[in-house]
């Protein structure tokens, strides 16, 4: 070992020595000196191959030997020396020479090779072997020098490198450097274009044939080449023109054919991958379908699909077929929703403004060219950033940055002598007195009074699938036997006993009563008896909950269409289930497998049904039945279901209805099933989608309800779905719906179920659903559990522009019999201010309220104190039209709702109107709230986590220099979170954002923060799908546990209570105890930056998870990556953003 040290050594200082002399002769060059310097080069070249340790010495900094070998480079006009400076660079740069080429590139080498390659070839012919030690070390530097294709073209090297590659197609062992030369010059686009013109492409198809084992690294390095090159439009459009796609796809179907061992996935990868950059352009998807290529590439596909090392292949083709799968109309002759409601006033600007003055008898379902020449760039799997679908945005763009915006202003729009007038902000000491809750009247308008009925069996869904006539809604038809309400009796079933055929003998039911409760003598039956509609004795498990109850809000509730049934679920109540429903486990492939359904349609079209069987915008047309469809039903409240197509014999496609006075917002769905088979694999696409991700990526479910497991005594909402996904289909969204963008494409959420039950009626939902209605009758059975201790009072906010109340509460403890002035307790304690559903699509948010108000009215010893401790103002549906028609965002304005609360309309958004009002009354009396919550749900996010609002980590997340005193603010909004991230099991601290966004500037967490001075306003965002961390993880979300959440955050603000002092609970201004910091942890403040988020304006920030789609990525790359970058291109995590 020692002798080999030490040869090492003596190596190593015989190279260093070596370089001075070269050095000395670079100095002073002679004719007489050109042997010297040749030895001298061919000794240093002999050590370098020889000792590892050599190359080291060279190339390190201290020994300056890179710069000696560059200068003896240039200097030298000898032949021999050159190949041998030369080939000592190919061993340098050869073992570990990532940081040795930065080296040589930073010294300038790059453009010392290019002029003696220039130089070079002046005198031909050129000398082969300087030729191929010159293009190896130019391969080698393309990995680091970005610049090289431009160095190329501006010196001339770039033709000199194609006349080689001309005149040496036989000679692989140069030609293939040669190439792989070319594929670097030509990843700059001026370059492709240049190379194009000089005749490049056909040269490459000259390389490039059928299959065969010989030569295959040079194919491989012709096929990238040429990829490269068609990256160019123009290029493109030259191959496409030549004929060049045909002969790809003939290339590509030989070796799939005979590479039978897959011994050569790389070629046939490079192959397609030639044939995607051709199918960038409109001339290129045409040829792809001319020349039969869906269906080649199908069945190449196909036939790689067992074999999972073949995966890339079947992606690129899965990608190649999508792109070039011509754009389908969505088969709707509008996207304006179906029901219309008008506006007696229109605002001036935006999107309802565009709706009403858009020129009769445009097509606002398809643009008349729905390509352009560029292709949409496929986002599938790297939109969890969620960008601005208006373009990308650059990080931190949309945080608000003006200090002025950020700090508290107080504004009236309201006089105090108009707000004092409204006769919900009564004070206390008009009613406390009363031992009775203060509820208006349920007086039962003989307008809205009108048959209700309960659709239930298969025979039920025939005819009544076709909308009557408008004046033919208010009276049932002689032939349909109705049943009045007075001669329906209710029987209460027992739990686990079941009539078989009861579902089949249930008809149509038609439920009415007189007015005023007057009686009506209904029919009844052949044997004179009274009809029995058998529900589940279910009493015990939910107290708050009574059909009777519920029929009879129906019947004063107002919808747009006037619906006349009513929804079973709804009717017969939800009782949540004991067991947990873990997160579904995505199944490899399953996208895939979806897609290539799909693209069976347009090769095998003789197999596709295509037939309506349920249409809103058709209602009076028949449908045909041979009795082998599923029947359909969403007329009846929160209903969405604008259309189904039966396309093969169990796959229906789905279509969503628009928010009324809106062309979008689809996501939010609930419908009726009935005429199944049980132990069928039923598909049903949904495939007008909008938004670009969801969590049905990530192990969501949809919900059913099923009416004969119901009646059976298991009343459950539950988790169903297999293969479930969501991607984007080849259904093309008009620039109309998206907002002014061309060649935007819907998404599909594609789900499977097998049903249980031989004509069962089932109901499928986006989410749990909770109605209007429900609210009423949950409202009702709540004023009930009063006390003598509780005061509970509901009054109207307001009337909806549908005709419907928004009720407003309010709840705190009745004053102790002790008390000489029972009024100074009710002023002492601070008013906690709640709110939710402002989102109709967001119905986990009526749960979680559920949860607060079972708890607030409940008679435990924590209930009693925390009514003590605070007066609740709630509005526990903010957006009921919005609910009642079946919206997913808007209110029947057109409008989102929580984009309003800077300047409410009254007209058109009159509870932002008037709740805002409140919340100024309230401050202007001093009674500004010490918290404000309003409840949402979040689509693309896990847990329950807040957003709030904070000056510091607002400018934190800026450049912008301000000094201490602008930042100084209290801490104390982060307590509330801090205590629930302690409590309830599925809240999550590291979710929460306290960061202020100009797209959030209207609304109400802002605005309550910003011109109330509520320094603990909060959204609480309560996710779809599941939970990823504590007691909850990897368990999706049910009822009980949103209901728990409502729970925890009651007794969170008790514990709040203990971190506020007695004169901030008074005046809500001061600053919290020295505890509550403690309590604060700010180092675990996150540092959140984050792109803006505009997706269909909602508050949903990015979409955190990264999706791992594995092999089945559909995304396209980046054209302007270099290609050798391509490989390990992948998504990356997206940032933080909040509501």
């Amino acid at each position: 070992m020692n002798k080999l040290k030490m040869a090492s050594e003596k190596s190593a200082s015989r190279v260093l020595m070596l370089l001075s002399q070269l050095e000395r002769l670079n100095e002073e060059p002679k004719v007489s000196d050109n042997d010297a310097i040749r030895q001298t080069t061919g000794k240093i070249l002999h050590l370098i191959q020889t000792q590892e340790k050599t190359r080291k010495e060279v190339a390190s900094k201290s020994s300056g030997g890179m710069e000696i070998i560059l200068s003896s480079l240039e200097n030298t006009q000898d032949l021999q020396t050159t190949l041998n400076i030369l080939a000592i660079l190919n061993e340098l740069l050869t073992v570990g020479g990532g940081c040795r080429t930065g080296v040589f590139v930073s010294k300038g080498g790059t453009a010392l090779l290019l002029q003696l390659l220039v130089g070079s070839s002046k005198d031909p012919p050129a000398n082969e072997e300087l030729m191929l030690h010159i293009h190896s070390l130019l391969v080698k530097v393309g990995l680091k020098d970005r610049k090289l294709g431009v160095k190329a073209r501006l010196n001339g090297a770039l033709n000199v490198t194609l006349n080689l590659v001309k005149y040496n197609l036989q000679n692989h062992k140069l030609l293939l450097p040669c190439l792989q030369v070319l594929r670097v010059y030509s990843s700059n686009l001026v370059n492709a274009v240049s190379l194009g013109k000089s005749g490049t492409l056909e040269i490459m198809f000259e390389i490039i044939g059928p299959f065969s084992k010989k030569s295959t690294t040079l194919l491989k390095v012709a096929l990238d080449t040429l990829a490269s090159l068609l990256k160019s439009g123009m290029n493109a459009r030259r191959a496409v023109d030549r004929g060049y796609l045909p002969t790809l796809l003939t290339i590509y179907q030989d070796w799939h054919r005979n590479d039978t061992r897959h011994r050569h996935v790389v070629i046939r990868k490079s192959i397609l991958g030639c044939i995607k950059n051709l199918t960038n352009i409109k001339l290129g998807r045409k040829a792809f379908i001319d020349a039969n290529g869906m269906r080649i590439l199908y069945n190449t596909s196909t036939e790689c699909l067992p074999v999972r090392t073949l995966d890339p292949l079947v992606n690129t083709s899965s990608l190649i077929m999508r792109k070039c799968f011509p754009k389908n109309r969505l088969p709707l002759p509008t996207i304006k929703s179906v029901f219309h409601h008008p506006l007696l006033h229109i605002p001036a600007s935006g999107p309802v403004a565009k709706l009403y003055n858009q020129p009769p008898g445009v097509d606002d379902v398809v643009d008349e060219s729905d390509e352009n020449e560029a292709t949409e760039v496929d986002t599938e799997n790297d939109t969890e950033y969620d960008e601005d679908e208006t373009g990308p945005k650059t990080q931190n763009d949309d945080i608000e940055t003006d200090i002025n915006k950020l700090r508290p202003i107080q504004m009236n729009t309201r006089p105090f002598d108009e707000l004092r007038l409204n006769h919900f902000f009564l004070s206390f000491d008009d009613d406390f007195e009363s031992p009775r809750s203060v509820i208006p009247p349920s007086s039962v308008n003989s307008e809205l009074h009108r048959p209700i009925i309960i659709p239930t069996t298969p025979s039920s869904l025939g005819p009544q699938n076709r909308r009557p006539p408008q004046e033919d809604l208010l009276t049932p038809k002689p032939d349909e036997s109705p049943l009045e309400l007075d001669s329906i009796s209710i029987s209460k079933r027992p739990e686990g006993t079941s009539d078989p055929d009861l579902v089949c003998s249930l008809g149509r039911l038609v439920l009415d009563a007189g007015v005023n409760g007057g009686s009506v003598d209904g029919p009844q039956d052949e044997g004179g008896e009274q009809a029995v509609l058998e529900v589940p004795d279910t009493a015990a498990l939910l107290p708050l909950h009574d059909p009777d109850l519920y029929l009879e809000m129906v019947k004063s509730t107002r919808s747009v269409p006037a619906y006349t049934e009513v929804g079973y679920p709804d009717y017969f109540g939800h009782v949540a289930l004991n067991l947990r429903e873990p997160i579904l486990e995505r199944v490899y492939g399953v996208q895939r497998m979806k897609i290539f359904q799909d693209i069976e349609r347009l090769i095998h079209p003789s197999d596709i049904l295509d037939k309506v069987v349920y249409d809103l915008d058709n209602q009076s047309c028949p449908v045909t039945d041979n009795g082998e469809s599923l029947k359909f039903n969403s007329k009846f409240e929160s209903g969405n279901l604008r259309k189904a197509i039966q396309v093969r014999k169990f796959e229906y496609d789905l279509i969503l209805n628009s928010d009324i006075n809106s062309n979008h917002y689809h996501q939010w769905f609930y419908f009726e099933v009935g005429n199944m088979r049980p132990g069928v694999r039923y598909r049903f696409n949904i495939i007008n989608c909008e938004k670009s991700n969801s969590q049905f990526n990530y192990g969501m479910q949809v919900l059913m309800y099923s009416v004969q497991d119901a009646i059976n005594g298991s009343p459950h909402w539950v988790r169903t779905g297999s293969d479930i996904c969501y991607y984007k289909n080849h259904f093309s969204r008009s620039s109309i719906a998206a907002g002014g963008q061309k060649g935007k494409s819907y998404f599909t959420l594609t789900f499977t179920v097998t049903f249980q039950h031989k004509d069962d009626v089932c109901y499928f939902a986006y989410h749990y659903p909770y109605t209007y209605s429900m609210l009423k009758m949950h409202l009702q059975k709540l004023s009930a559990l009063r006390t003598a201790q509780i005061y509970y009072r509901q009054d109207d906010l307001c009337v909806t522009l549908g005709g419907n109340s928004c009720p407003l509460l309010t709840i705190t403890a009745m004053p102790g019999s002790s008390s000489n002035d029972p009024i100074s307790q009710f002023r002492s304690r601070p008013v906690v201010f709640l709110s939710a559903r402002v989102h109709p699509g967001e119905t986990n948010s009526s749960w979680v309220m559920k949860g607060t108000l079972e708890y607030l009215m409940s008679c435990s010893p924590q209930a009693q104190s925390l009514r003590e401790s605070y007066i609740f103002k709630i509005i526990p549906m903010l957006n009921p039209d919005g609910v009642i028609n079946g919206n997913h965002r808007c209110s029947l304005s057109g409008e989102d709702l929580n984009r309003q609360w800077q300047n409410p309309n009254a007209e058109l958004h009159p509870t932002i109107y008037h709740a805002k009002s409140l919340l100024q009354y309230l401050r202007a009396t001093g009674r500004t709230p010490l918290v404000f919550c309003d409840y949402h749900g979040h689509s693309r996010k896990k847990n329950v986590f807040m957003y709030g609002c904070s000056i510091k980590e607002t400018v934190w997340q800026t450049n912008v220099n301000t000094s201490t005193c602008d930042l100084h603010e209290d801490l104390g909004y982060r307590t509330l979170p801090k205590l629930l991230s302690q409590m309830a099991p599925a809240f999550s601290l590291s979710s929460c954002s306290f960061v202020v966004e100009r797209s959030k500037e209207a609304t109400a967490r802002v605005v309550v923060w910003r011109e109330i001075g509520v320094q603990r306003s909060y959204t609480m965002e309560s996710t779809l799908c599941g939970c990823d961390q504590g007691k909850y993880k990897g368990l999706q979300i049910g009822t009980s546990e949103l209901e728990e959440m409502g729970a925890q955050f009651c007794l969170a603000l008790l514990r709040l209570k203990r971190f506020t002092s007695r004169l901030e609970r008074h005046n809500h201004n001061s600053h919290l105890l020295d505890m509550e910091t403690d309590l604060i942890e700010t180092r675990s403040i996150p540092n959140i930056t984050s792109p803006t988020t505009y997706v269909l304006e909602e508050d949903e920030p990015a979409f955190l998870e990264e999706v791992d789609y594995s092999a089945e990525s559909n995304d396209e790359i980046d054209p302007d990556l270099e290609p050798d970058l391509q490989d390990n291109h992948a998504p990356q995590t997206p940032i933080l953003t909040q509501t």
